[in-house]
């Protein structure tokens, strides 16, 4: 990677970029505690630790006291979807460095609506209230690393149990024997048009969906023990499916909006999706549950992502990011429009960025 920068250089370039777009409190949705400002300040967070500059975790707690009163109540989420419990991650940090009991008062309140979530029939649970008996991959990043950590912290391991659980029931009802790739959702009661009849799955492999699985599962292993149960089988699970994802990487270094369907009319490189496959093996590689082999096409994938980049004056500008979407067949997905640093892509980009540097060496 001679000719290219630090990753550590590109993360600070693009949170000073949305520092200069966003005061803290105007990260959209405003005044909404969700996973967009969520996974964005994460990667703010990962790139605080490697750098050092305190305006990182100065804008973290300003966006977070942006949306907690005095006594630690949120003021705007929905407990009906595990979208808007990912942002409690970042209270862990904020609680070590200031001890100030709000942030533990908005974990005790997030967490026991975590433990208490509606789950179909097989224990899963589902994605929003509204998506009766949906299980999506999103929801393991939605909700894991922070009931991970919780449990680690305060000696629950009632939530880590739940976190193995969900990981290895999403694992058995969406993983494909034939590609070893993870479907984007299961319906356990088979009632979606998207739907397999038999098997309750949806059609495809959303990039940006599988990319959250080992992101959020190597964020759990963080908080476990090998001694603990279930352990093994999560390593074993990132393994399997991170080897099956590189065997679907683009000579470009980028993987695919649709994964397997590379070449194929309306599919085309996804930036997000990139980023947290590349990512994944690092962290992958640095916890030794991939060999040092898979530092290749993770070096692939991040030169890939820099190569995509544009920029505008000192803005970098991360493009080619999905906006988001729910569940449907190939056109669907295929249509979505792009976006240009949306917090999904920039906090990707983000966490990319912090993982890449810790291999930098290996």
């Amino acid at each position: 990677m001679s000719s290219y920068k630090e990753p550590v250089a590109y993360a600070k370039q693009s949170c000073d970029t949305m520092m200069r777009k966003f005061r803290a409190e105007d990260l959209p949705p405003k005044g909404h505690f969700h996973y967009h400002q969520g996974v964005f300040l994460s990667g703010v967070y990962q790139t605080y630790c490697l750098c050092g500059e305190e305006a990182y975790f100065t804008y973290i707690k300003d966006w977070v006291d942006s949306v907690l009163d005095e006594n630690g109540d949120i003021h705007t989420f929905d407990p009906g979807q595990l979208d808007d419990i990912q942002p409690g991650i970042l209270l862990y940090p904020l609680m070590d460095r200031t001890g100030d009991p709000r942030y533990r008062k908005a974990l005790d309140t997030l967490l026991p609506i975590v433990k208490d979530f509606p789950r179909n029939k097989e224990g899963g649970f589902w994605h929003k209230k509204e998506f009766a008996e949906q299980m999506w991959l999103d929801g393991l990043y939605m909700a894991g690393p922070v009931c991970a950590e919780y449990a680690r912290r305060f000696n629950k391991p009632e939530y880590r149990e739940i976190v193995v659980q969900q990981a290895l029931l999403m694992q058995e009802k969406t993983r494909d024997d034939k590609t070893g790739l993870l479907y984007h959702a299961w319906d356990s009661a088979g009632r979606e048009g998207w739907a397999d009849p038999v098997t309750g799955r949806s059609p495809e492999f959303w990039g940006r969906s599988i990319g959250w699985v080992p992101v959020a599962i190597l964020d759990d292993l963080d908080f476990m023990e090998e001694s603990d149960p279930g352990y093994d089988s999560l390593c074993e699970l990132v393994r399997n499916l991170m080897e099956a994802v590189c065997r679907y990487q683009s000579e470009s270094g980028l993987w695919y909006q649709v994964v397997d369907k590379e070449g194929e009319e309306g599919n085309w490189p996804e930036t997000s999706c990139s980023c947290l496959f590349t990512a994944a093996l690092c962290k992958a590689v640095r916890k030794g549950i991939l060999d040092k082999g898979y530092l290749t096409p993770a070096r692939k994938g991040f030169e890939g992502v820099i190569d995509s980049l544009q920029w505008e004056g000192e803005d970098l500008l991360v493009g080619n990011v999905c906006i988001g979407t729910g569940v449907g067949d190939y056109k669907h997905y295929c249509e979505r429009p792009v976006s240009v640093n949306d917090l999904h892509g920039v906090g990707a980009f983000l966490l990319m960025c912090a993982q890449v540097q810790q291999v930098r060496d290996l």
